[in-house]
């Protein structure tokens, strides 16, 4: 099908329908719906902008359209309703006539006349009478959770855990898109020269004031360029980046990294082994194995194993104490990265959290015995849940006193004060992802 048989709102109710349906992935479908359609330039940059804007703002886009719906709608007309809400709200550059048009034209196609009316209706309605206000909400947790599109669960989970303003700072700040940031391949290349041959492409980056092996897009998605295919750089948040130097890794060593997949954090260390010594990347699934292999592949990097394992059964194929360093990027909620995929706020429960502390634990255990006397063990999750992250980390010193707290040594440019041996990040931060890394010594040397 060419591009011409499907338009971009088309394509970004279709996407929306398919995350609330099937609980699809947001970003996977918009690749996909990106590649399938051939759209490209401002195309691609609408249909990312309305579809991401759309699912992150639901709850408030349904405040905002209740007044003016009096009787149950089919689902789909409702995703049409906060798609063509959404641009008008938050649009300033698409006028409430265009979006109103093609609404009401994307209501004939789909369904008749009637709907049609019905769309047409609605949305003017709201363009004559104005939306509701947040202010008339009067439970704070309550206004937050409409406010930003996060459940009432969520928002009090995180205002018991951190207070009512840092909570509500969080949530206001997974409302942002987030900046793409790169990893320099140091292996291959340098960070000026990264930044030169981007510019030559037409894209557009700068250094990163945080790491000095990274870059912030400023213009163009980096990952569609030359550099990108040459290996000169990995697409990766700078929280990300942080793990890797929480493990102090020096040419030479042998690393474990028990959740490997997609490869970011595997590569990383990688690169920062200098291709000296080994990663062993493991995940539970083949196709994820590939994934990490091909990035491997492609960053010409040639210290990396990687095996389709789980890693909760990793003592039967690895003898005990044979890596320095192992890296647990623990499975987890999702939490801190709400901006990239703002469906997960939706689909998660309080059960899954204490499901994932459970798993977590399992991996922490096993994977602690194939620790040398002396190395390293580095967990880190992309949440920002206490439950998940210092619970866990406290909890697997009691129950391993061959462990203890290692001083957490963070690269010179990070201002944050980490809690001796432990690192929570918040988006609000620096406006990385939120991340949790936390740093185990083996007693015995």
């Amino acid at each position: 099908m060419s591009k011409r048989n499907k338009n971009v709102r088309e394509a970004a109710l279709d996407i929306i329908e398919a995350v609330e349906k099937h609980q699809s992935y947001s970003n996977l479908l918009l690749n996909d719906t990106i590649k399938k359609y051939l759209f490209t330039g401002p195309d691609t940059a609408l249909l990312t902008e309305i579809t991401y804007g759309t699912i992150q703002r639901k709850m408030t886009l349904d405040y905002y359209l209740s007044p003016f719906l009096k009787k149950k709608v089919e689902h789909w007309v409702r995703l049409l309703l906060r798609l063509s809400l959404y641009q008008m709200m938050y649009l300033d550059k698409i006028p409430d006539r265009a979006v109103i048009h093609e609404a009401v034209e994307i209501a004939k196609k789909r369904g008749h006349k009637g709907i049609a009316g019905l769309v047409n209706g609605v949305l003017r309605s709201v363009q004559r009478g104005g939306i509701p206000s947040l202010d008339d909400i009067k439970d704070p947790i309550e206004r937050i959770s409409i406010a930003t599109s996060h459940p009432a669960w969520l928002v009090k989970r995180w205002v018991d855990q951190y207070g009512y303003e840092k909570a509500k700072n969080l949530c206001e700040e997974n409302l942002l898109a987030p900046v793409q940031t790169a990893r320099v391949n140091m292996t291959v290349t340098s960070r000026d020269d990264v930044i030169k041959a981007l510019k030559e492409e037409g894209l557009s980056a700068v250094p990163s004031n945080l790491l000095p092996v990274a870059i912030r897009a400023v213009e163009g998605n980096l990952a569609r360029s030359k550099a990108y295919d040459n290996g000169l750089f990995t697409i990766q948040d700078e929280s990300s980046m942080l793990v890797a130097y929480a493990l102090e890794i020096e040419p030479g060593l042998q690393v474990l990294d028990a959740c490997a997949a997609p490869g970011g954090k595997t590569t990383h260390i990688a690169e920062m082994l200098d291709n000296k010594g080994k990663v062993v990347a493991l995940d539970l699934h083949p196709h994820k194995v590939k994934l990490i292999m091909d990035q491997v592949k492609r960053l010409r990097l040639e210290n990396v194993e990687a095996r389709a394992l789980d890693s909760r059964k990793a003592s039967d194929v690895f003898e005990a104490e044979s890596f320095d360093r192992v890296l647990v990027d623990a499975p987890c909620s999702g939490l801190g990265v709400l901006r990239r995929k703002p469906d997960i706020k939706y689909s998660k429960t309080e059960e899954d959290i204490y499901a994932l502390k459970s798993v977590q634990m399992d991996i922490l255990h096993e994977t602690s015995k194939l620790v040398k006397k002396g190395g390293m063990l580095v967990f880190s999750t992309c949440t920002v849940d206490k439950e998940e992250n210092v619970e866990t980390a406290a909890r697997f010193l009691e129950l391993h006193p061959e462990f203890e707290p290692h001083p957490l040594r963070m690269p010179e440019g990070l201002s944050m004060k980490n809690d001796g041996n432990s690192l929570q990040i918040f988006p609000q931060d620096f406006g990385g992802d939120g991340f949790f890394i936390s740093s185990f010594r083996k007693k015995g040397l």
